[in-house]
């Protein structure tokens, strides 16, 4: 421990900046004495777990991280082993389960990979990275929290921020609000609400279905859904199970008894539609499986009904396994629309070309859309990127190279599945389609020069000189 963020607010009006000390005798005492509770503690919330190797969890094996209690230190555990038993004997079950759910968000900021921001000064979640980064420099957060003057939490990480990120989703389920771009003031949506149950309204409960299952065996009743909205894994970009496992095996000892969800040991599954390479999950298998569900999915869906779905991913392999799933369901992409999506912050994506921008594809039956090309609007790739380019400038966001790849593979993956819908073939082997796919989307532009041009400025505007040079020498 060498130093320490503290908060004074009487102190405030003579101090500039925020507060920092060295930590006194007393602070390391009281560290030590979290140390021994812990030991003469009989523990029945932190678990013992190993931690399987995998894509991204062999990283920790690397630091030498054998367990997941070893990714907490003795205070830490402490603190959640406490908040555990407390939580446990919480006789409302409501309250339990909405107690647990914090509970799962305060073990993110409080464990041995959390890193500090020295912009903004404070405690990071740790999947504020989709990894397991190991920092240099290990940050401890405030478990119980800090409230201010004002009443509300200061910093990061603890209870009391938990709780008022909780309180603050219930609330805007009670009453959502957009804020329009470059605007401040929020706007409600009239008679709207999120839930099971409407408070205070004398609304009707709806039946509101969730289900711990797998998309590819989900039995649908054919035409009965109003639409489909989705967001699958972007192929091998995030280990989803790999990470929530940190979480899952904390609430399965807290909350599992009374949780089918909680049967099975761990999150992992080897049918997962990830691309794993520890577990053998290749681009067939993530093809086969994003394929089957579109398909279950197409056939639940309502005359004219749209899936829609977010993707980005910065490798031209991933968006075959999305055409190859379009076509196989009998789809056709009616939209595709450039949106914000990853934070620029991540390890994974700062400083590279990676994406921070996804392609939200609207799909429709081929049945229900009659045009071939589908979209009404120039297949010009460059003019495209312009007008998407344009768009994400308006709403203040600064487009970089990855950004473009990607919008440009969305829009390719459009073209290729207009151009291939009435000789597709379903019952080609799943390599055969990718590869049909892969020389399909070779033969509609090249991707890499086109996103060059965009990313300078030497394209579409450049294109339309020449056009009106040409035209003025016509005439």
């Amino acid at each position: 421990m060498f130093a320490i963020e503290y908060h004074c607010p009487e102190c405030k009006r003579s101090h500039k900046g925020r507060f920092f000390k060295e930590p006194s005798a007393d602070d390391l005492a009281k560290y030590a004495e979290a140390d021994e509770a812990l030991a003469n503690m009989r523990l029945k919330y932190v678990p013992e777990d190993r931690i399987p190797p995998g894509d991204e969890s062999s990283r920790l094996h690397r630091w030498g991280y054998e367990k997941y209690r070893q990714m907490f230190n003795s205070r830490q555990l402490l603190g959640l082993e406490l908040s555990c038993g407390l939580i446990a004997a919480q006789a409302d079950a409501r309250v339990r389960r909405a107690l647990a759910t914090n509970l799962s968000d305060l073990l993110r900021y409080n464990n041995l990979l959390v890193r500090y921001d020295t912009m903004a000064l404070k405690a990071l979640d740790l999947f504020s990275v989709h990894g397991f980064p190991v920092g240099l420099v290990r940050c401890e957060a405030n478990l119980l929290g800090i409230l201010g003057g004002n009443g509300k939490p200061v910093g990061s990480g603890g209870w009391v921020n938990m709780i008022a990120k909780y309180s603050t989703a219930k609330d805007f389920c009670v009453r959502p609000f957009e804020v329009p771009a470059g605007r401040r003031k929020r706007v409600y949506t009239r008679g709207e609400w999120i839930g099971d149950r409407s408070v205070g309204n004398g609304k009707r409960p709806r039946r509101v279905d969730l289900r711990c299952g797998s998309a590819t065996e989900a039995e649908l009743k054919p035409g009965s859904l109003d639409a489909v909205l989705t967001d699958p894994p972007y192929y091998d970009s995030v280990q989803y199970a790999e990470l929530m496992d940190f979480c899952y095996i904390w609430l399965r000892r807290l909350v599992g008894e009374e949780t089918e969800a909680f049967a099975v040991k761990s999150t992992r599954n080897r049918d997962e539609l990830t691309g794993n390479a520890t577990e053998g999950r290749d681009l067939e298998h993530f093809t086969d499986g994003l394929a089957t569900v579109y398909a279950r999915m197409t056939t639940a869906l309502k005359p004219g009904a749209p899936l829609v779905f977010t993707y980005h991913h910065n490798r031209r392999c991933a968006y075959h396994a999305v055409a190859v799933a379009i076509l196989d369901a009998g789809l056709m992409v009616t939209a595709a629309i450039p949106c914000p999506a990853e934070m620029s912050g991540s390890i994974h994506i700062s400083g590279t070309k990676s994406a921070i921008v996804d392609t939200v594809f609207v799909c429709r039956s081929e049945r229900d859309v009659s045009d071939t090309n589908s979209i009404g609007e120039s297949d010009c790739l460059e003019e495209l990127l312009e007008s998407d380019l344009a768009k994400l400038r308006a709403a203040g966001m600064k487009p970089r190279s990855g950004d473009i790849r990607c919008l440009a593979l969305g829009h390719v993956t459009r073209q290729v599945v207009a151009r291939l819908r009435t000789s597709w073939d379903r019952t080609m082997s799943t390599r055969a389609k990718i590869d049909r796919v892969a020389e399909s989307m070779d033969e509609v532009a090249d991707i890499d020069p086109v996103a060059e041009r965009v990313l300078s400025g030497r394209t579409v505007r450049a294109w339309h000189t020449q056009q009106e040079l040409f035209e003025d020498a016509l005439a």
